[in-house]
């Protein structure tokens, strides 16, 4: 493995680890903020693999993502977007 590779790699797993560490982050805050969420790292994830021959199934990618199956996190973590969040999630939406 390159050294680039290493370092790549190592920025990744801090990337995981920052969000876990910030949980109350809402999925919808990145995606207004950022235009990017946890869901969107999971896809990269699975295209990254698939682009060099490996295949790894998206709820697999999130479970790395999240650090847990998606749907307990879901539970433990999401709450409900505000009609403020919607409303500019929406309007990004219609402007990409």
């Amino acid at each position: 493995m390159s050294t680039q590779t290493e370092i790549e790699a190592a920025v990744f797993r801090r990337l995981l680890k920052h969000l876990d560490e910030h949980r109350e982050v809402q999925n919808i805050e990145l995606m207004n903020l950022a235009d990017f969420c946890r869901n969107c790292l999971a896809k990269w994830y699975v295209s990254a693999a698939e682009e060099r021959g490996d295949s790894t199934d998206y709820e697999a990618a999130r479970k790395l993502v999240y650090g847990m199956p998606y749907d307990e996190w879901k539970d433990k973590y999401q709450t409900t977007a505000t009609p403020e969040q919607l409303a500019k999630f929406n309007a990004k939406q219609q402007n990409n």
